[in-house]
């Protein structure tokens, strides 16, 4: 039955923001401020680069960043993001313990050598995969997952059609060599944004060291393949990559004074080369912009009282941060920030369910878009809810 809420709901709340020639004033994540680009020599030692800012998606630098190339182990990313997506769905906890199949121990290349019929918590196994890019930790997880690796890849595939990513394609779950298996420094962006909602992450990706099997004669130890989660200020993630044909690959992430930045480079000739690029993009994007939190996430923004639901008054919350983006020294005008309410909705919504839409506009331009969600599930009002409210209202 389709429950209708009576009234559209539009809230406009007047905020600061940077004036007229913003970087973000076209709200399109493909969009780069090509003169600024252009204008800059920075990852030199890479096939392919961008930087971007998280809460914004706003592209910051740009080098060929559509080129099709080899992810390697930046597949990870991906496997990640479905490893996060079901923990959050309850499909998934951290202290389960998944067995090890043969197939998955069998992975070569990076591994935190497990044993075949061996059982690994999923917290360390996702330690294995983001610490130390495990193959055969990131196999074993996909075996649980989907049941297979093969139909693990295949929601790997759908992800990037749902990310609405077009030149992105995986055959494994690794990124270990393969046919027509590939991405680029944009995609990767991409997926690493949307990875960064699950906030929990970045408490894997950025430890420097760590064990598995503790105290056991199997002990393992755990270096991160990431070094600048250890040498510059503020990395906290994500996934490195090299494979002969890749070369040396790194999707990084940093946070200093508020501001999330995301910084992909490929095609490297070496670690000391990829580091080198991604710290120049970093020390340039800390440089010369600044960001202005407007929203937490899952921040409530406003709330509506639904008669025939059995929460009478549902709160309406952000799916993720919300920021603003402007350079350093920039004099800060009034925007306003636009909040709608879907006029129709249906009974019942599940937990994370879409209910309406942020805007945050400068005139006639959308500076950004973030869904509006409910944090818990709504249902019908049953008879006695219906009868109390409706003799409450006759009164």
């Amino acid at each position: 039955m389709l429950k209708r809420i009576s009234l559209s709901l539009l809230v406009v709340i007047s905020m600061v923001v940077i004036g007229s020639g913003s970087v973000f004033a076209d709200h399109d994540e493909n969009h780069v401020a090509s003169e600024v680009s252009d204008s800059l020599d920075l990852a030199t030692h890479s096939k392919s680069a961008i930087l971007i800012e998280r809460d914004t998606g706003n592209i910051l630098y740009d080098k060929n960043a559509s080129e099709k190339l080899p992810p390697a182990s930046m597949t990870k990313i991906m496997t990640m993001l479905l490893i996060m997506e079901a923990i959050e769905k309850g499909e998934l906890s951290l202290d389960e313990q998944v067995r090890v199949s043969e197939n998955a121990a069998s992975m070569g290349g990076s591994q935190i050598f497990l044993e075949a019929g061996e059982e690994m918590s999923v917290d360390d196994l996702l330690k294995g995969i983001a610490i130390a890019s495990g193959n055969d930790a990131s196999v074993a997880m996909a075996e649980r997952i989907a049941g297979s690796e093969k139909v693990f890849v295949e929601m790997m595939n759908e992800k990037v059609e749902e990310l609405g990513l077009k030149s992105t394609k995986f055959q494994n779950s690794t990124g270990l060599p393969a046919e027509d298996h590939y991405s680029t420094a944009h995609d990767m962006a991409v997926m690493a944004k949307a990875l960064l909602k699950y906030e929990d992450i970045t408490k894997y990706t950025s430890i420097y060291e760590d064990y598995l099997r503790k105290g056991t004669e199997d002990e393992f130890w755990l270096v991160n393949t990431n070094k600048l989660v250890r040498f510059y200020e503020g990395v906290d993630g994500l996934k490195t990559g090299y494979t002969n044909e890749a070369k040396y690959c790194l999707t990084a992430t940093a946070e200093k004074n508020g501001m999330r930045t995301i910084a992909v480079v490929m095609g490297a000739e070496s670690t000391e080369d990829r580091n080198s690029d991604v710290s120049q993009l970093l020390d340039y994007a800390y440089a010369k912009f600044e960001t202005k939190p407007l929203y937490e996430k899952n921040q409530a923004v406003t709330s509506f009282e639904w008669l025939k639901a059995n929460k009478q008054k549902v709160d309406v919350v952000t799916s993720d941060s919300v920021s603003i983006l402007y350079p350093k020294g920039t004099n800060l005008d009034k925007i306003n920030t636009k909040i709608t309410i879907n006029q129709d909705i249906e009974l019942p919504l599940e937990k994370g369910s879409m209910v309406g839409k942020l805007q945050v506009v400068e005139g006639e331009d959308i500076i950004s878009e973030t869904d509006l969600i409910v944090l818990e599930d709504i249902n019908h009002a049953n008879v006695l809810q219906l009868f109390k409210r409706t003799f409450q209202s006759f009164f």
